[in-house]
């Protein structure tokens, strides 16, 4: 009996990561001669309700467990246990190398629906066997990404922090979070670790459980600024947020007869609106403007929103949960297809999961730095007029081709990303379907009908 090992998908263990069908699968195209060149595409069928973009995340990920996963000796030997496999297959897995080409869109890219957020064009059984870790990973960060970019424009240029790894999904995920949140433009995290592994700035105040810790609110205000007087920020509602807000001018003041200054207060329950523009008259009229309100308390974009258009003063806020979790819609429907093969073009015809066959690429118009439209086509066909790729060559023959940017530079994408969106598109409660406009280019169209007809005709006879 193996001794279970929780939570943890390590560089050992991570070829492993794939559902039971993707290997049994590969077997049989192992023994029935079918490893032949095939391409996928990745892409999002439909948007969460009230979601007008998607954006871009988790490629880097992708990347590394592309170049690094291995099946090692005890993963081959946990295969064989299960009784199922052939001799051939574990033999060939234990050369398993990704040895394909991926085209993907840059993280930090604003997409939708329909559009190919990655290609994969490999020897079936490598194709196969990465579908199940490839979804996972842009499911995931494309899912926290777009959530923090929403909370990001609600804020309307305030500053945004990830408070959420207490009620992330499990530590891998919280880490996942802290990263899409930075490339959507939050500008630090509370999770040290993040910080560490990413370099995103980290940010953290006090719990109300320090301030019960001693014997009054104002003491424990005196001692956490004694401890830190360069960057002090004091949570007033653990009694009462307008006594707080006098306890912190109290402490406010002491600073200053030391050369030092209260950098902020923090809010976390009450009504929100009207008690932070009662702290900020109090701290104005003591003569402390400069002391910044950061807001927290199941935070996200639609209750930043409507804090915001009732008056609500700050200068930053804290959000957790409902953004580390996208509360409002958990997961997005990525999908991993099977587009062309040895065999000429491939085409699912299920009701409501229409493929589009082949190869192709992402173009997008733009017009006075705004996106217009975007056409999906062929990956061979010309660009249409006036318009820029969004898909990139990454690795070809297993081998990375691209320089993979910092996180630095994939937030500054991002934020020229939002920047370029249409008006409509950054509203809460748009969706885009209404708004903008995803083509498909006249020769696509015209060969998914064909390849339609084909297959139809094709089962038929089979009959």
């Amino acid at each position: 009996m193996r001794r279970a090992q929780y939570g943890w998908v390590t560089p050992e263990n991570m070829a492993l990561f794939t559902d039971m069908y993707e290997l049994t699968m590969a077997d049989s195209y192992l023994r029935h001669g079918m490893d032949q060149w095939a391409t996928f595409d990745l892409f999002i069928r439909h948007l969460p309700p009230q979601r007008a973009f998607l954006l871009n995340a988790g490629l880097e990920p992708v990347v590394h467990y592309l170049l690094h996963m291995r099946f090692t000796q005890e993963a081959i030997e946990y295969l064989r246990e299960q009784g199922i496999f052939s001799d051939a297959f574990l033999s060939y897995l234990r050369t398993f190398r990704f040895t394909g080409d991926v085209w993907a869109m840059p993280e930090g890219t604003v997409f939708f629906p329909g559009e190919p957020v990655l290609r994969v064009s490999a020897p079936r059984i490598q194709a196969q066997i990465l579908e199940t870790a490839l979804l996972n990973i842009t499911n995931a960060y494309v899912t926290f990404a777009s959530k923090a970019a929403r909370v990001v424009l609600a804020a309307q240029g305030r500053a945004v922090a990830d408070f959420s790894p207490r009620r992330d999904h499990g530590m891998d995920a919280a880490l996942k979070v802290a990263r899409a949140a930075y490339i959507a433009g939050c500008a630090a995290t509370s999770n040290v670790l993040a910080g560490h592994l990413f370099g995103i700035p980290i940010t953290g105040t006090m719990a109300h459980s320090y301030v019960m810790s001693f014997p009054t609110e104002l003491d424990a205000f005196r001692a956490y600024a004694a401890d830190y007087p360069n960057n002090a920020v004091l949570l007033i509602d653990t009694y009462d947020t307008i006594q707080g807000a006098k306890h912190a001018i109290i402490v406010a003041r002491e600073l200053r007869a030391r050369g030092y200054e209260l950098r902020g207060v923090r809010i976390d329950s009450g009504d929100l609106v009207a008690l932070s523009r009662e702290v900020r008259r109090l701290l104005d009229e003591a003569g402390f403007p400069h002391v910044q309100i950061f807001l927290s308390g199941d935070l996200d974009e639609y209750r930043i929103r409507d804090l915001l258009a009732a008056g609500a003063v700050a200068d930053a806020f804290g959000v957790g949960t409902r953004m580390g979790t996208s509360a409002d819609a958990p997961y997005v429907g990525g999908v991993y297809k099977l587009v062309e093969d040895e065999t000429g073009l491939k085409i699912k015809l299920s009701t409501g999961k229409l493929t589009l066959p082949g190869r192709k690429q992402v173009y997008r118009s733009y017009e006075d730095g705004r996106m217009r439209y975007d056409v999906i086509a062929l990956a061979d066909e010309p660009p249409p007029e006036g318009t820029v790729p969004l898909l990139r060559e990454i690795i070809r023959k297993g081998e990375l081709v691209a320089d993979l940017p910092t996180l630095s530079e994939i937030r500054e994408r991002a934020a020229r990303e939002m920047r370029a969106l249409p008006d409509p598109l950054r509203e809460i409660d748009v969706s885009y379907q209404d708004t903008y406009p995803v083509r498909i280019s006249a020769k696509l169209r015209r060969l998914t009908e064909a390849v339609q007809a084909h297959v139809k005709r094709s089962e038929m006879d089979a009959k």
